[in-house]
């Protein structure tokens, strides 16, 4: 599942590399941009609801098997669109497909495995999948360049299908014994109530802020526009950008690994996210106050930001901790909505907050519109941070107690 979801992270993070090349191609501007890479998360986000239900109801194993089929048609779609609509249209099944990969390997990952250990596990499964985000970096532009984007996506799509047919034959939902495999389904009523019980905890409400938020802000640097920013404002080629990006991701997966058992360590999560969170807010800071920086700023800035970003998983861990087991399907799936909602949202917004600026006469976007949008992501960031910071903390230590008086 953790391979398969390599797709899901190649297919979100592809538009920093190809974004100009398709604005060219397509004759669209920075506005119709945000859009098409917005709606791949605002796909992903209309099926976490569902998938919660489904995964409660029936499984992560028949459920992701399912949605990655959506998947496939989405990317077949989008490899052969003639006009913008067609690819909007295609990229959003793609969203919608990949719905289901994250929260399904969690779930797994969670009857597996002791909770003491989710947090680790999580952030494996997270930096394998960010070999995606590295393929779509210099490989892509690479590709892209002898290719075609188009050829590069016919092979994604091929790649998701066998992932599909994989996971539906290795798979399995629990190990035997497992009250998962002895559950009586829930009606469809009391699913429902399932699922605004989780609406109704006030303790989730300030983790879905931060949420909301946190992976949103770093995104739009990593997987959208900090590309464009290198080539358009300090001048790097494709292939030189996207070494920088490749770099981001190489950080990403390296924070992934160092933040994820930090919570045993600590004996905290709460802290840790927002420790990491208020690095990157410093970082935006840095891109949005410094007028005409030498091109090493930026870099550093953007590699910080991938090393940093590893926070926000810290928040997810964060939020699983006040579910019961019975929820977790419906509650996970609710907080990673907030995600990819926020995620969507911020996309659409930082195409119109550049294409509110007259581009230059060479048609590029200037200095000054990329420093308003770090402006803009600085200050959500932020004020995200001091909301979540109210929020009661779930120690690892708690949790190990309880197990053990239950067991």
């Amino acid at each position: 599942m953790a391979t398969a979801y390599v797709a899901s992270h190649f297919a979100r993070a592809s538009n920093v590399t190809i974004g100009l090349d398709l604005m060219r191609e397509l004759n669209i501007g920075p506005e119709a941009l945000g859009a098409l890479t917005g709606a791949f998360f605002f796909g992903f986000a209309a099926m976490q609801i569902p998938c919660g239900f489904l995964f409660d109801h029936y499984g992560p194993r028949r459920t992701v098997t399912g949605m990655l089929i959506l998947a496939t048609i989405g990317g077949i779609i989008f490899v052969l669109a003639p006009t913008w609509p067609i690819l909007l249209s295609g990229r959003a099944l793609m969203g919608a497909g990949f719905g289901a990969m994250l929260i399904g390997t969690m779930l797994v990952i969670t009857r597996w495995f002791p909770p003491d250990r989710f947090s680790t596990l999580s952030g494996m499964v997270l930096s394998i999948g960010l070999l995606g985000n590295l393929i779509a970096t210099t490989p892509l532009a690479w590709a892209s360049q002898a290719y075609g984007w188009r050829a590069a996506f016919g092979a994604l799509v091929v790649f998701i299908a066998l992932a599909a047919i994989a996971i539906w034959m290795i798979v399995r939902d629990a190990p035997p014994g497992h009250p998962f495999l002895e559950r009586t389904p829930e009606p469809p009523r009391q699913m429902l109530q399932g699922l605004l019980e989780v609406l109704r905890n006030r303790r989730l409400w300030p983790i879905l802020v931060l949420n909301f938020c946190s992976y949103a802000c770093t995104f739009t640097v990593q997987g959208l526009w900090g590309g464009p920013y290198l080539r358009e404002v300090h001048g790097l080629s494709p292939i030189q950008a996207g070494n920088v990006l490749l770099a981001a991701v190489i950080a990403y997966q390296m924070g992934m690994l160092a933040f994820g058992p930090l919570d045993r360590i600590l004996d905290t999560r709460k802290w840790i996210a927002v420790g990491g969170n208020l690095a990157v807010v410093s970082l935006l800071a840095v891109m949005a106050l410094a007028p005409q920086p030498p091109v090493w700023v930026p870099i550093g800035a953007i590699l910080g930001i991938g090393f940093l970003s590893a926070a926000s998983t810290m928040v997810l861990t964060h939020g699983r901790g006040i579910f019961p087991d019975r929820l977790i399907g419906r509650g996970m799936s609710t907080m990673n909505t907030a995600v990819m909602l926020g995620v969507a949202c911020m996309q659409t917004l930082s195409g119109v907050i550049l294409g509110a600026y007259e581009p230059l006469a060479s048609g590029a976007r200037s200095e000054t519109a990329y420093r308003a949008l770090f402006c803009v992501l600085t200050v959500v960031l932020l004020t995200a941070i001091a909301i979540y910071s109210r929020s009661q903390d779930v120690k690892p230590s708690d949790e190990m107690r309880a197990r053990a008086k239950s067991a």
